[in-house]
């Protein structure tokens, strides 16, 4: 993982920059392990070691980190999983509309994410991404694991003619395999 955040790192200082500093700050692990006790959870291995990389990106900024989407700061991203485990049973009367294992890492400002999956809901693969779409029951598994969703990040980089980046930073190849999908409900 050290090495596909590295490499992530100099991909987004060379090549953006401007996006590049609107990143927050790593997180220590300490802040780290007060959030995990103020919200009663354990964090994986690599989602700490993200947010050990950049805590997210500031509230300010619009672009994309990824698939038209924002890097989610750890409280936040926290607070939105405690916030959407709440509503299961009540607002959410579909099966796997939201998982409590899931956390939501990356969003598109419409109430959508790419969320790591601590559980492995659908496949049994513990911390596979998957997006969570808030109005229509897809639950895409899109990597089988948050390296290998940076690695594609840094594939994308590798490959992409700075020249033709967007404002979205789609990407276009998933491993083999991927997406697959699934509905909740």
């Amino acid at each position: 993982m050290h090495h596909t955040l590295t490499t992530l790192d100099q991909h987004l200082s060379q090549l953006r920059p401007e996006f590049y500093a609107s990143l927050n700050a790593p997180l220590t692990e300490e802040a780290i392990a007060a959030l995990e006790k103020s919200y009663g959870i354990t964090l994986p291995a690599d989602v700490k070691a993200l947010y050990q990389w950049k805590n997210g990106q500031r509230d300010d900024c619009y672009e994309a980190f990824v698939n038209n989407s924002a890097f989610v700061p750890l409280q936040e991203a926290l607070e939105i999983a405690k916030e959407l485990t709440g509503m299961i049973g009540y607002d959410f009367e579909a099966e796997n509309w939201w998982h409590a294992a899931w956390i939501p890492l990356f969003h598109n400002g419409g109430g959508d994410y790419i969320c790591y999956d601590a559980e492995g809901l659908f496949t049994g693969d513990k911390g596979q991404l998957l997006e969570f779409w808030h109005t229509d029951g897809d639950r895409n598994v899109i990597a089988p694991g948050l390296e290998a969703f940076l690695q594609l990040i840094n594939q994308y980089y590798a490959g992409t003619d700075p020249a033709t980046f967007d404002e979205f930073f789609t990407l276009e190849r998933y491993p083999e395999g991927y997406p697959q999908r699934f509905y909740a409900g």
